[in-house]
């Protein structure tokens, strides 16, 4: 049993404009058990943080921990143990920045979840869909228009991020299989993308009875669908079918917004990455057609913001970064600053982003019951969102489930 008191502690989670009240926090095994001004509570450590800033840890709702290169079909290439590797090290620098949750958006398997569970590896908290779900010629199928090998050796390839299904008795069995393998909820491809050779945004993909039988599956199974999309007329036809989380969201339309805003569905926008990819793209080797890409959707997708927010959508935070660019996950925050009120910003990579995650009490929060993850900030990032990014040299303590994972 470990148990751990924190003394004057100043909790901002992006529900308040203001830091709160100096708290004393008590932690045990592993989990928050009280909070409050007058917490009686005998514990084997006590630190006094003297009115620090305390953050919830951060939740990153859209990441590639496996994407190793920016060119995808590259990527599907490399052998399974150099990408798994690869891969632990590119988590342990995101939680070094102070994200002790991500959620993969395609590939991450049941193996890297029990590999952080077992503490084989320093890293953020896995929430994972297996790979993600894609049509032939789909924002998943990596081969250009004139290579036609099959794509079912790569099933099993760490760094092949989705999976091809075709048909509604194949895309069926591909959403069992991915839960059967430990998917916590099911990612499709129904707008085209732009690290894909095929398939322009407004690709439709999907047909509607894919599209409803894929749902049909992970709601059966206690669990929801999220829509890589891009195009009002996409995101609108994965809306009639069911889907419940639209990860980028771009050219997402007024009307569009308004009905999310009143079904109640969530958005995860994920705009660093395209300002990234448009600045080092090429340099990172993604393919000059798709570089060509990034335009259509890199401007629209921060003009949405504002509208996201002012209709009230639970809007999570995500990065959505690949290959070399990892290092700019935390630029989301300054970015959306320029759009956005900081706490509503903080919000989408707390309080807002377990939503997003449906594990609503269990992070993003420093409250009872919740997994002890927090952060200490040298300073008020209500005031200065810039505190969140550097690499995470403004936070002298980065804290998992009640583990000290820094401390300078």
């Amino acid at each position: 049993m470990t148990s751990l008191l924190i003394k004057n502690a100043r909790i901002v989670d992006g529900t308040s404009t203001e830091p709160d009240d100096p708290v004393n926090i008590a932690i045990e095994d592993g989990k928050f058990v009280d909070v409050g001004n007058n917490v009686s509570f005998e514990a084997a450590e006590t630190l006094d943080l003297k009115n620090a800033i305390v953050m919830p840890g951060l939740i990153d709702c859209h990441v590639h921990v496996l994407s190793t290169h920016a060119n995808m079909a590259i990527n599907m290439e490399l052998p399974n143990s150099w990408i798994a590797l690869k891969s632990a090290e590119i988590m342990k620098d995101m939680l070094m920045r102070g994200f002790t949750t991500v959620r993969d958006l395609a590939g991450a398997d049941r193996g890297l979840q029990m590999a952080q569970e077992d503490g084989l590896m320093d890293a953020p908290r896995l929430v994972i869909c297996g790979k993600a779900l894609s049509q032939t010629g789909g924002h998943s199928d990596q081969r250009g228009p004139f290579h036609n090998r099959s794509m079912e050796p790569y099933i099993h390839k760490l760094g092949a991020l989705g999976r091809l299904c075709d048909g509604v008795p194949d895309v069926i069995k591909a959403a069992r299989e991915e839960i059967k393998g430990g998917a916590n909820f099911i990612k499709i491809m129904a707008d085209g993308g732009v690290s894909s050779p095929t398939d322009p945004v407004g690709f439709f993909g999907f047909t509607m009875d894919e599209l409803k039988a894929i749902v049909e599956v992970a709601k059966g199974s206690g669990t929801y669908v999220a829509a890589h999309l891009y195009d009002d007329t996409c995101i609108t036809r994965a809306l009639d079918a069911g889907v419940e989380c639209v990860e980028h969201g771009n050219r997402m339309s007024d009307a569009t917004i308004a009905r999310i805003a009143k079904e109640g569905q969530f958005v995860v926008p994920t705009n660093i990455t395209y300002d990234r990819l448009a600045i080092e793209g090429a340099d990172y080797g993604l393919p000059p057609a798709s570089v060509a890409k990034i335009e259509d959707v890199r401007e629209a997708g921060l003009e949405r913001l504002d509208k996201l927010y002012k209709a009230g959508i639970t809007v999570g935070y995500g990065s959505d970064l690949i290959g070399g660019m990892h290092p700019h996950q935390s630029g989301e925050f300054t970015l959306r600053g320029r759009y956005l009120p900081a706490d509503a910003v903080i919000r989408s990579a707390t309080v807002d982003a377990a939503k997003v995650l449906r594990m609503e009490g269990e992070i993003g929060v420093i409250a009872p019951g919740a997994y002890a993850d927090l952060i200490v900030v040298d300073g008020n990032p209500l005031e200065d969102l810039s505190l969140l990014t550097n690499q995470g040299a403004h936070m002298p303590m980065i804290m998992q489930g009640g583990e000290v994972k820094k401390w300078v």
